[in-house]
């Protein structure tokens, strides 16, 4: 790296570090308009990170790479940073304005890998799919228990967080025939109306207690740290499902762990966790209507393409490129 940068210095044109991955077609438009340092693995190296941005104009960045005072203290010509996502908790955002950095967000780009994921975990959690594959496998063959389950068909979505995200979740669970209601505290008024798609507006509490599945898209803040708490997650309806793929610090998972354990509610999906990667997850275990994944619910190989496209493209437009 260090031999790289030497050479970046006498060139006439921005320089980019790119800590984390980027598709490879992302990498050759900003290539074609910059000189890109690009180190998929280098988040894992403090040290080397911040050494590599004393020369650079533009960093880009997916969530594991934390941008903060101690880096940006050593950044002098950063102009900007390009999130390949949309979660911001690992950029500090108040250190880059004091300086005039632009931070770039990949808003919307990943909101179809999103909204599948949450319709098609709250189906399979409405019909017992997870707990159906286990009983099978062990040759019990299931199919009294599971002809008991119930169609997805006329049940409630509740939207907690009704921005871009949501939004697509909305239409998409409409096209399955479900009922769809939003909470957001930013919105005013009775509804959204989304082409043709009329969604009604409720209190939290309203909405935990008509709604057969809760999908969550709200940022992690202060808050909405442990928003679902005991008491939110009690003032849900019974056996409903839980769909999490916001931010982990968002939900109580002991609490959640306790209620699915005990019936209370019916099966939840959780692709974000407390603490990432996700090492001790013992509170989960025994528990069979549960999907569990690794922050991918919004990562897939064409929102991958998207995000990383829309921000080479923000990035090259950002340093006049």
């Amino acid at each position: 790296i260090a031999r790289y940068l030497n050479h970046l210095y006498d060139l006439d044109m921005s320089s980019i570090l790119i800590s984390e991955f980027i598709t490879s077609q992302a990498l050759e438009t900003l290539r074609s308009k910059h000189a890109v340092v690009y180190e998929p693995e280098l988040y894992k190296d403090r040290p080397a990170l911040i050494a590599a941005l004393q020369k650079m104009e533009g960093l880009i960045v997916r969530n594991l790479t934390q941008v903060n005072e101690e880096i940006l203290v050593g950044a002098p010509h950063l102009k900007v940073v390009g999130r390949l996502g949309v979660g911001l908790e690992n950029i500090e955002l108040p250190a880059c304005a004091k300086r005039n950095i632009k931070v770039i967000p990949a808003t919307g780009a990943n909101a179809e890998s999103v909204a599948e994921y949450v319709v098609g975990a709250a189906v399979a959690l409405t019909r017992g799919f997870i707990p159906a594959t286990i009983s099978t496998l062990k040759g019990e063959w299931p199919r009294p228990r599971f002809s008991s389950y119930h169609e997805f068909l006329g049940k409630t979505m509740g939207i907690v967080g009704f921005g871009s995200i949501g939004r697509v979740v909305a239409k998409k669970a409409h096209a399955f025939g479900l009922q769809c209601v939003a909470y957001d505290p930013m919105l005013t008024g009775d509804s959204v109306e989304l082409d043709g798609l009329s969604v009604p507006l409720l209190s939290l509490n309203d909405l935990l207690a008509k709604s057969d599945a809760v999908t969550l898209h709200l940022p992690f803040l202060p808050e909405t740290k442990n928003l679902f708490n005991a008491f939110a997650l009690d003032q849900m309806k019974q056996g409903a499902c839980l769909v999490n793929t916001a931010r982990g610090g968002i939900v109580d998972e002991f609490a959640l762990a306790d209620r699915l354990r005990s019936g209370r509610l019916g099966g939840a999906a959780i692709d974000v966790f407390q603490s990432e990667p996700a090492k001790d997850l013992n509170h989960f275990a025994g528990i069979e209507n549960l999907i569990l994944t690794p922050h991918v619910g919004g990562v897939t190989h064409e929102s991958n393409e998207r995000v990383s496209q829309m921000i080479a493209d923000e990035v090259n437009r950002f340093l006049g490129a």
